[in-house]
C-alpha cells in the first residue's frame, strides 16, 4: 500500500521530529520512529510492524537514521510556513493606481528575486538539517567509542591487578626459597664439623626437615607458576590495546593532510562526502571495488549488494563480502535490500569474471554449524564450469545453496568421492541441466580434489569431488575443476556419520578485483 503520509510514523502516527521521534530504517527497508522501535524490542529481538521480519536488536540507535525522510519533513514544514507567510490572503488585484508599468515591472522582478531566495533558503535549510543529523550520528559514535575505550582501560586495570597479585606471590615464594637455601647451606657446613654420634643424629634430623621444606617449596613453585589466567589475560589485553592504538594512529595520519574542497557551490553533504571519502548512494562502481579504498571497505562491511531484475519485474539481490582481503559474491536470493545499502548491477559484477578460469566456493556444514569453505578453480570456458558458476551465483534462479551432499561412492577405496548438486529434489533424482548442451573439451585427472560431471544429460547439474589420488594410473574424464583449498573439509564430510546431513550452507564465486 502506498504511504500517503510519509512524514509520520505508521505506528504512532506522530510526525517525525528530533530526539525520540527521529525516523530510522530497519534492514527490511521499513522506517519507524526511534520511540516505536524501542517499544517493539523484546528480549533482543525486533519484529517489523509492517512485514513481520525478525531483526536482532537491543536499541533503536543501532539502526540508521533516514535522512531523506527528515529532509522531506523539513521541506513539508517549510512549504507550509511559506504558504502561510508569503502567499497573500487574497488574490493580487494588480498595482495600485498611479504605479507605472516600469514600477510594476520592478515590483514583479523583486518578487521573483525574493521567491528564488526563499527556494534557496529551503534547500540550504534542508542541507543543514541533514548535516546536523550526520553530526548527531557522529557524536553518538564518539560516545560509543569512548565507552569502548573506557572498557579497554578497565581491562588493562584488571590485567595489571592480576600481574600485581602474581608478582606478590612470586616475591613471597622467592623469600621462602632464599631462607631455605640459607638453612641448607648452614646444614651443609654443620655436617662437615660433627664429632659425636649424638651430634650426627641431631643434625641429620634437622637437615631432613630442611630438605623436606625445600622439596615442598620446589613442588609449589612448579604448581603455582606461571598462573595461566594471569599470563593469558595480560598478553591478550596488550594485543587488543596495541591493535586499537595502531589503528588510531593509522587513521589519524591518513587524515592529517589538509583537504581542499572543490566547487564552493557543491551541497553541504557533497562536501562532507568529499572530506570523509564516502561514496554517494547508488554511485558505487566496479572500478571503486578494484581500487578498494578504505571508505569502500567500510561500505562493503556495512552492506553491499549485487541486484538483478527478473523477467517478471521482481528483484533479487546477492551479498558481496570482504574476507581476508578477498571479495566474494554470494548467490542471488529474493531478499529485501536494506534501504541505505549500496548496490551494483549483478551483470556488471559477474562481467569481471575471467572467461578462462574462475574460483567458486561451497561452504559445507553439518550438526548446525559451518565446518569450512571448499574453493574450486573452474575451467570457465567449458559448459559444465559455466553451469557451475550459474548455480553458485543463482543467475538463472536455481542455486546450490541449501542442497545436500547425496552419497559417498567407493568409500575407503582409492576411487572414493562424494556426490552433490541436486538443486531440485535433494535426493539424487533431480539436478536438471541449465544449459542445452554440456558437450565440450574436458580434461582428465587422477588426483584427489578433482571436480567432474556425474551423469551429464538430464541430471547434468550433479557434480562429483574425488577425495583420494588414484593409484592404478587411471584418470577420470569430464573434469571441469579442481579443489585448491578445503579438501580436508570434503574428507571430514565423508567421515561424517550420515553424508546426507552435510549441506551446502552457502556458495558463490571469488571476484578477481
Amino acid at each position: 500500500m502506498m504511504d500517503n503520509k510519509p512524514e509520520e510514523c505508521s505506528v504512532c502516527f506522530n510526525d517525525y521530529a528530533e530526539n525520540r521521534l527521529r525516523p530510522r530504517t530497519l534492514p527490511c527497508g521499513h522506517t519507524f520512529c526511534s520511540q516505536c522501535i524501542d517499544n517493539a524490542i523484546k528480549n533482543g529481538q525486533l519484529t517489523c510492524p509492517s512485514c513481520r521480519a525478525e531483526h536482532a536488536a537491543t536499541a533503536s540507535t543501532q539502526f540508521p537514521i533516514n535522512y531523506a525522510v527528515e529532509a522531506l519533513v523539513r521541506k513539508l514544514k517549510n512549504i507550509q510556513l511559506t504558504t502561510e507567510e508569503v502567499v497573500p490572503a487574497k488574490p493580487y488585484e494588480g498595482p495600485a493606481k498611479g504605479i507605472s508599468k516600469t514600477l510594476r515591472s520592478m515590483v514583479q522582478e523583486q518578487m521573483s528575486s525574493i521567491s528564488r531566495l526563499i527556494i534557496s533558503c529551503e534547500e540550504v535549510l534542508s542541507q543543514l538539517g541533514e548535516y546536523r543529523g550526520q553530526l548527531g550520528d557522529w557524536k553518538t559514535h564518539h560516545l560509543q567509542l569512548q565507552d569502548r575505550l573506557y572498557a579497554l582501560v578497565e581491562q588493562n586495570k584488571s590485567a595489571m591487578k592480576l600481574l600485581e597479585l602474581e608478582d606478590t606471590s612470586v616475591v613471597d615464594m622467592t623469600t621462602q626459597g632464599e631462607e631455605g637455601k640459607t638453612q641448607l647451606q648452614a646444614m651443609l657446613g654443620s655436617l662437615g664439623t660433627l664429632n659425636t654420634p649424638q651430634e650426627v643424629g641431631t643434625t641429620i634430623d634437622t637437615a631432613d626437615g630442611c630438605s623436606m621444606k625445600i622439596e615442598d617449596w620446589l613442588r609449589k613453585c612448579q604448581e603455582l607458576f606461571p598462573d595461566v589466567k594471569t599470563v593469558h589475560t595480560s598478553v591478550k589485553v596488550q594485543e587488543t590495546i596495541r591493535e586499537a592504538l595502531e589503528m588510531t594512529t593509522t587513521e589519524t595520519g591518513a587524515t592529517a593532510d589538509p583537504i581542499h574542497l572543490g566547487d564552493s557551490a557543491s551541497s553541504i553533504m557533497n562536501k562532507v562526502q568529499e572530506i570523509t571519502g564516502q561514496i554517494p548512494q547508488k554511485q558505487l562502481t566496479v572500478e571503486d571495488l578494484r581500487r578498494m579504498r578504505e571508505s569502500v571497505k567500510r561500505l562493503v562491511e556495512a552492506g553491499l549488494f549485487a541486484v538483478q531484475e527478473d523477467q517478471d519485474g521482481r528483484h533479487r539481490s546477492a551479498r558481496i563480502t570482504l574476507q581476508d582481503g578477498q571479495l566474494y559474491l554470494h548467490p542471488l536470493l529474493r531478499q529485501p535490500t536494506p534501504t541505505h545499502a549500496h548496490t551494483l548491477q549483478e551483470s556488471e559484477v559477474v562481467g569481471v569474471l575471467d572467461p578462462l578460469c574462475t574460483l567458486a566456493f561451497l561452504d559445507l556444514g553439518w550438526a548446525g554449524s559451518t565446518r569450512g569453505r571448499v574453493t574450486i578453480r573452474l575451467t570457465f570456458d567449458t559448459p559444465l564450469a559455466r553451469q557451475f558458476v550459474m548455480l553458485c551465483t543463482g543467475q538463472r534462479g536455481p542455486t546450490y545453496r541449501n542442497t545436500k551432499l547425496l552419497e559417498v561412492v567407493n568409500m575407503d577405496d582409492p576411487w572414493e568421492c562424494v556426490v552433490g548438486g541436486d538443486y531440485e529434489s535433494n535426493d539424487g533424482k533431480g539436478g536438471a541441466s541449465l544449459l542445452p548442451d554440456l558437450k565440450g573439451f574436458y580434461q582428465a585427472s587422477g588426483r584427489a580434489g578433482t571436480v567432474m560431471d556425474r551423469f551429464g544429460g538430464s541430471r547434468g547439474a550433479q557434480f562429483v569431488i574425488t577425495t583420494r589420488d588414484r593409484q592404478d594410473g587411471g584418470r577420470w574424464s569430464g573434469v571441469f575443476g579442481y579443489v585448491v583449498s578445503g579438501l580436508d573439509v570434503v574428507r571430514a564430510a565423508v567421515n561424517h556419520s550420515d553424508i546426507t546431513e552435510v549441506t551446502v550452507v552457502d556458495c558463490g564465486v571469488v571476484l578477481p578485483l
